[in-house]
Order: C-alpha cells, then structure tokens, then sequence
C-alpha cells in the first residue's frame, strides 16, 4: 500500500532534502524513522529537492508499506521518532501508481525579507539595509510570465535535461517591515527561485533596469543574473495535487 507524508521542516540543520554521503539530509532522518517503525528498509520519494538551508512549510513523500496503517496513530508515532525540526503533519492513503514528484501539478515558494533589526527574524529571513521598489520589482516579475526556459537562473553543474518551467505566479507584497515574494511554478531548477529574487532585488534597488530582465533570461547565462540570497530566507510553502490520486 502506497501512502503519502505531508511535513513541515526547518532547513537550518540539514544539507537539504537528498540523502548524501556524507551530509545530514531531511530523507536520511525521515526514511530512518519509518524504517525503524516499519522493521524494514523503507525508501521515501519526495516531490522535490530543496537546497540546504531552504525550509518546506509543505512537502510531500511517498513511501510504501505492505500493511494498512492508521494513520493518526501512524503519524502520532514517526513525530516520536523524528527530531523536533521535521513534523509529520498528515499520512494519507494513495493509488498504488500515485507518485509524489511525477504527480505534483505545481509548487510555491515564498522568499522572507525584513528591513529592520529583529532577532526574531534573523534566522529565518534575509535582512535589506534599504527597502527596494516593490513596484519596480513587481513590473519585472511580470516579465517571468513571457518565457520558459531559465538557465540563467540554474546553478550551472546540474544534471536537468530540460530548463523548462512554466511559472504561473510571481509577485511582491509588503507586510510592516517584511517583504516576500510568492512564486509558482510546474517545477523549479535548482537555486532558481533564490536567484530570481536576488535579480529582482537588484531592479527594485536600481543597480539593473527593468528590461534588462529580457537580457539576462535570453542568455541563459547565470552570471548574467543577480547574486543567490541566503537559503535561510526561502520556504516551500505548497505543492498541489489531483484529488483522484487520494483514497
């Protein structure tokens, strides 16, 4: 039987999603508890990767098992085992074919800025000595919504066969002292939306033009594009599915 996770995870101590050699991984600490629980080596398929650093307030994984679980005792259980900054939300019942990356229709990401000292936010948001033009910034977004392929947004050694990506949303909003932009796509390229955001904070502070956007995106060239903000800043906030693949 095929179940999917639903978790929230602070990034801070962990080199991402994927299980490395020698590097603590979200996956390792999550397949280590269900195989625990399980008595037997469980695999988890996530719906993505994240970078280190990078938090997820939604992610989803499948994993599979060869008994019926209840769930809210199930879930109850593995956040005993986990650490206290991975949190099982849900267990869910899925088709036997469902697939937690391959069956994602979209994911959304938010970057969290603030542009006042705060201890409280200095760990999970990128500080601004100077407010950016939102509007500016906003205007540029736009742009996004003209191409598919970003290249100039890639970390240059990845292993994609295709730069496509087909983004759906992308905007600023100012909450008091604290800035984040939403973006959505079908899928994302690894460091995009951190180098997005670094490009459009560029714009917003005047160092590049608005249409100088149009540039930097036809020459698929990431030098071309802003410096990457910190991972600190950065959340996967939602990832969206067909109803039908549920039970």
């Amino acid at each position: 039987m095929r179940y999917f996770i639903e978790l929230a995870f602070n990034g801070e101590n962990y080199h991402g999603w994927q299980i490395q050699a020698d590097a603590n991984s979200v996956q390792q600490t999550l397949e280590e508890a269900l195989s625990t629980l399980l008595r037997s080596k469980t695999e988890i398929v996530g719906a993505g990767r994240t970078d280190a650093g990078v938090h997820a307030q939604q992610l989803f994984a499948h994993f599979d098992s060869p008994d019926e679980l209840q769930n809210e005792q199930f879930k109850f259980k593995l956040n005993s085992f986990l650490p206290f900054d991975i949190a099982v939300k849900n267990i869910s019942k899925v088709k036997l074919n469902a697939h937690a990356r391959f069956d994602a229709l979209s994911r959304t990401y938010e970057y969290h800025l603030h542009t006042v000292k705060d201890p409280f936010l200095e760990a999970f948001s990128y500080r601004l000595f100077h407010v950016p033009d939102i509007e500016k910034m906003n205007e540029a977004a736009k742009i996004l919504y003209n191409y598919t392929d970003f290249q100039c947004f890639s970390k240059t050694k990845t292993d994609v066969k295709t730069y496509n990506c087909i983004i759906k949303f992308a905007h600023w909003k100012k909450d008091g002292n604290k800035l984040i932009f939403t973006i959505t796509a079908d899928r994302f390229l690894r460091n995009m939306v951190r180098a997005i955001v670094g490009t459009l904070l560029e714009i917003g502070s005047g160092k590049k033009e608005i249409n100088a956007l149009h540039k930097i995106i036809e020459s698929k060239n990431r030098s071309n594009a802003g410096t990457s903000v910190p991972a600190k800043g950065l959340y996967l906030t939602h990832i969206s599915y067909t109803k039908e693949i549920f039970i």
